[in-house]
């Protein structure tokens, strides 16, 4: 029996997770092609227009940047439930800074980029303390990012005061938040730019490589040398750093932080991964597969809302979507 090279391995893997990507994408364009003929009216479809289309990509942008970074983490045989609460503490600390009346004398564009650069290195900060809890200290990761995400949330109610914070820069919300660059919202670019840089470095580089290693068998990475424990950190650093950068750009687009935003946020988040085609066992998945998991749910919340269907209605078929997608994932497994 002749056996399989390394290089053959990785061929047969990486055609195995191009198929899954196609089948993901097949699913996004079936749906695409059922609501184009579902809201089509006398002025065509109200679905396919390109100010809808666009409006679409925006708002499933901010889940698409996350999931994105949540990936890493999942890679690893991990999860990261304080992924929605980092982004709305980097978001009103942001605002803070934004709006603190001490730097009233300063420029716009200084003020502006300082108070990013706070929001990400509060981010990166929350993802240090869930690398820690998870490396140091030992702890499972649900547990240590359930009690981030109450920490989070609770800190971000504490300097916002629980109420909302507005009142930015021109230069902010609409540069950033509304801006767009042929065409394109700014938003929707920097979702590109996220997901290419996400494809290069698990693709690409060797701490990319590191958390398929870990997430695959973690005791077989030690012995082969893999430094699992500072993979492992990154991967939560990573995780929160992109909630950090949806958090810039969903502030500037809705022209205001609170400690309430996206409240359950990071169920949508990890069902775009797992929707995507990621093991929630580790190990698997692409981010690609995390963008287009994303936008399966951004484009049949957007068809729900067209049809006119009841609020009540939209939640239970996001549900059932995450509940296929979960069980899905654990037949894979058998």
């Amino acid at each position: 029996m002749v056996p399989v090279t390394s290089s053959s391995h990785r061929q047969t893997r990486a055609a195995f997770w191009a198929f899954r990507e196609a089948g993901v994408l097949g699913v996004l364009v079936v749906m695409g092609a059922a609501l184009a003929i579902a809201t089509r009216g006398p002025y065509g479809s109200t679905f396919l227009t390109a100010s809808n289309l666009l409006d679409v990509a925006r708002q499933f942008s901010f889940v698409a940047i996350m999931a994105v970074g949540e990936l890493a983490v999942i890679l690893t045989a991990g999860i990261d439930l304080s992924v929605a609460a980092t982004l709305a503490l980097s978001g009103v600390v942001m605002a803070k800074v934004l709006t603190l009346p001490v730097l009233a004398g300063a420029s716009v564009a200084a003020r502006v980029a300082g108070a990013m650069l706070v929001a990400l290195c509060v981010a990166v900060a929350v993802g240090l303390t869930n690398g820690s809890l998870v490396v140091r200290v030992k702890l499972p990761p649900f547990i240590a990012t359930l009690g981030m995400l109450s920490i989070c949330r609770g800190l971000a109610y504490a300097v916002s005061r629980g109420h909302p914070i507005s009142g930015f820069p021109d230069i902010f919300s609409e540069s950033i938040g509304h801006g767009t660059i042929g065409g394109v919202p700014v938003p929707v670019l920097a979702m590109a730019v996220v997901t290419g840089a996400g494809w290069f470095i698990l693709s690409r580089t060797r701490w990319g490589r590191y958390f398929y290693a870990v997430g695959g068998n973690e005791q077989a990475a030690r012995f082969a040398g893999v430094p699992v424990d500072r993979a492992k950190l990154l991967a939560y650093v990573i995780c929160s750093l992109t909630a950090g950068i949806a958090a810039i750009l969903m502030t500037a687009w809705l022209g205001t932080a609170q400690s309430t935003a996206m409240m359950g946020g990071e169920l949508d988040v990890i069902a775009a991964t797992v929707i995507g085609g990621a093991s929630l066992m580790g190990g698997h998945g692409t981010a690609l597969g995390a963008l287009l998991g994303a936008a399966i749910m951004g484009v049949l919340r957007n068809g729900l809302v067209l049809l006119n269907c009841p609020a009540y209605y939209r939640d239970v078929s996001i549900g059932l979507v995450i509940v296929f997608a979960v069980a899905l994932d654990r037949f894979r497994k058998k």
